[in-house]
């Protein structure tokens, strides 16, 4: 999801210990020899950067970032968070009234320097002696084949408006219509021949919904798309009056549904992902004065609910992006209580923005299927570490990662079996890459088996912005289609492709499945 990451956040009164440098779960990067240096500066800068840099997220190395984008934009935004003030930053003061308000109260900048104006010199020494002088490249990989050779593509436009702003699509299985939000306020109804059914008017823009028995669809609204701190996301019903009225949430992205705690009635787990403040919380029969925050950090992403530990109580497994990254686990000890267990932790640039769960080897446990390529933040480089990776379960609900694909921007994959042969593909979308191969803006890869994935693309995959993506029989054949969703953030995104000589710029991708 969109998100404006503060690369390197620092609670210091927490108190927290710093995180270890070596971590087992941490994912590969491929890097460089590191530069050395005997300099008993940098040596000092390295522990300082530990001390204050690894105090509520993994410690971030070097190799991470360039050493322009370490100096020039991320570490002054970690210096105003340490309180202390440098020429020509004052974060608060390029805010709207609105924001700087919301975030005054979040109280995130001190007011007193936490460390020392030497000290700190000597963390910026560090970085930018032990950096790359250029972001490291990709680790060799398959090229993509910009052929399908499953699918037919099919451009689909629903309404005139001149720039394509799709948040969401969500398949209805029962009434076999999809459900597709955009920016500006609408939420489409569409049949199986993507023709345009019916038009709801939502408060803001939806990004998730949901279909229960015998109801109205539930969308969830974000409040504000950019990066914000109001409070302005809902969860409501089409139904009129609305049977649902969860308000004021800290720009909400998805839900999912359970009875957690046993009392018979459904309740709701929200990701909160607000900007520098959010949540992951649940409400206790869909009650809004009844929440249980989980979490009350930024960033909470997706949540699936399944029996993790087999003892026939439903648990919650979730991915926090923003500087926080990691995946954990809380399991249901009954009667509305849980026990976090982080299963997988990442460094604050990494960029998590998706995942689901998964059994890749067929064991019966569930895997992980994780994209990370959030760019919205201090840090928009190309990233090598950016991309699709599989974490496989040893049954102790300890995973480790089995596999990667290198995607600069990757926003969003979704494992299926496309092609029927018995295996999981991947259907995967990069929406924060650059628009310099807007082809590989959505990659396919077809498992060819142990763990090989073949890649291929379409050339209207060029056409768009892929921001949301949905994976349904659409045409009743008897095998699975997909359908990309296009956003456009700025009518310059557009303007880059023009240059490019693409024209066409359609609200949805279809993909036919064409497997006979």
């Amino acid at each position: 999801m969109p998100s404006l990451k503060i690369s390197l956040i620092l609670v210091t009164s927490l108190g927290i210990a710093s995180f270890s440098v070596l971590d087992t779960n941490r994912p590969h990067i491929t890097s460089r020899s590191r530069l050395t240096t005997n300099s008993d500066s940098v040596a000092a800068g390295r522990q300082l950067a530990v001390r204050y840099c690894g105090n509520c997220h993994l410690f971030p190395e070097p190799e991470l970032l360039d050493k322009k984008t370490w100096v020039t934009g991320v570490l002054p935004v970690m210096a105003l968070r340490l309180g202390l003030k440098l020429p020509g930053h004052d974060t608060l003061r390029t805010l709207p009234p609105d924001e700087e308000k919301a975030i005054s109260k979040l109280a995130i900048y001190p007011s007193e320097a936490v460390l020392s104006k030497s000290d700190w010199d000597k963390i910026v020494r560090y970085y930018e002696s032990t950096a790359p002088d250029e972001p490291l490249p990709q680790k060799p990989h398959p090229d993509v084949t910009n052929q399908l050779p499953l699918f037919s593509a099919q451009e689909v436009f629903l309404s005139d408006k001149p720039v394509p702003q799709t948040t969401l699509l969500k398949y209805d299985v029962t009434t076999s219509r999809l459900y597709v939000g955009d920016a500006q306020q609408s939420l489409y109804v569409v049949d199986s021949l993507f023709q345009k059914e019916n038009t709801w008017p939502i408060e803001t823009p939806a990004t998730d919904i949901d279909f229960p028995k015998n109801a109205a669809p539930r969308p969830l609204t974000i409040g504000i798309f950019s990066p914000s701190d109001q409070q302005k996301g809902s969860l409501l019903s089409l139904a009129s009056p609305s049977s649902v009225n969860i308000r004021n949430l800290p720009r909400p992205v998805q839900f999912a549904t359970s009875d957690l705690n046993a009392d018979g009635k459904e309740d709701v787990i929200i990701c909160s992902f607000g900007n520098n403040a959010g949540k992951l919380s649940w409400f206790d029969g869909f009650n809004p004065t009844k929440e249980h925050i989980l979490k009350a950090f930024p960033g909470a992403r997706k949540v699936e609910i399944a029996d993790f530990n087999h003892d026939n109580k439903p648990d919650i497994m979730v991915l926090m992006a923003q500087a926080r990254e990691e995946i954990s686990i809380f399991y249901n000890l009954g009667k509305g209580r849980f026990k976090e267990k982080t299963v997988l932790r990442f460094p604050p640039v990494f960029g998590s923005s998706y995942f689901e769960l998964a059994d890749f080897n067929g064991d019966g446990f569930q895997d992980i299927l994780l994209t990370n390529g959030d760019n919205w933040d201090y840090s928009a480089i190309n990233k090598n570490y950016h991309g699709v990776r599989i974490f496989l379960n040893d049954h102790t609900d300890t995973f480790k990662e089995i596999w990667f694909y290198p995607m600069y921007g990757a926003s969003k994959a979704i494992a299926r079996d496309f092609d029927n042969d018995g295996d999981l593909d991947i259907a995967a979308t990069a929406f924060y890459s650059t628009t310099n191969q807007p082809e590989q803006g959505f990659i396919y890869l077809s498992n060819a088996g142990r763990f090989n994935f073949r890649p291929f693309s379409t050339p209207e995959a060029a056409n768009g912005k892929w921001l949301t993506i949905e994976a349904a029989d659409f045409d009743h054949d008897g095998d699975l289609d997909i359908v990309l969703g296009s956003y456009f953030h700025t009518v310059g995104e557009m303007s880059q492709l023009l240059l490019r000589g693409i024209t066409s710029f359609p609200q949805l991708l279809v993909l036919n499945n064409q497997r006979k």
